[in-house]
């Protein structure tokens, strides 16, 4: 959990809940999750969190796209390559798609303004 940024209070109590019932299990995940993030390929760390990015654009789930943002933010991208990764997602994936995912966007910059100062 020490990677897992704070989210909406729904996500967290759910969060401590896998933990605490089934923490054997979101271990293994989590270990699956970095093993294929960090030794996959070739791919830089920003480009990974990019396209982490647009899958989650492509699914619509706030959650976890909300949190690829802030880790793709921490990792050094830059609002203008969020927004890029987001334009790329409306061509093959739809408009509508790319616009929940701008709004998302906009509502992470304002939150980390608030209080952090990205």
């Amino acid at each position: 959990m020490k990677d897992y940024f704070d989210n909406f209070d729904v996500i967290e109590k759910n969060l401590k809940y896998m933990v605490e019932n089934h923490g054997e299990i979101y271990e293994a995940y989590e270990n699956f999750g970095k093993l294929v993030h960090e030794n996959g390929g070739p791919l830089n760390e920003k480009t990974r969190w990019l396209i982490k990015i647009a899958l989650s654009a492509d699914c619509q789930n706030p959650y976890s796209l909300r949190t690829h943002m802030l880790k793709a933010l921490k990792s050094g991208c830059t609002k203008e390559e969020i927004e890029h990764t987001i334009l790329l997602v409306a061509p093959t994936c739809g408009f509508p798609k790319t616009m929940h995912a701008m709004l998302c966007l906009r509502d992470v910059l304002e939150h980390e303004r608030e209080t952090l100062s990205f």
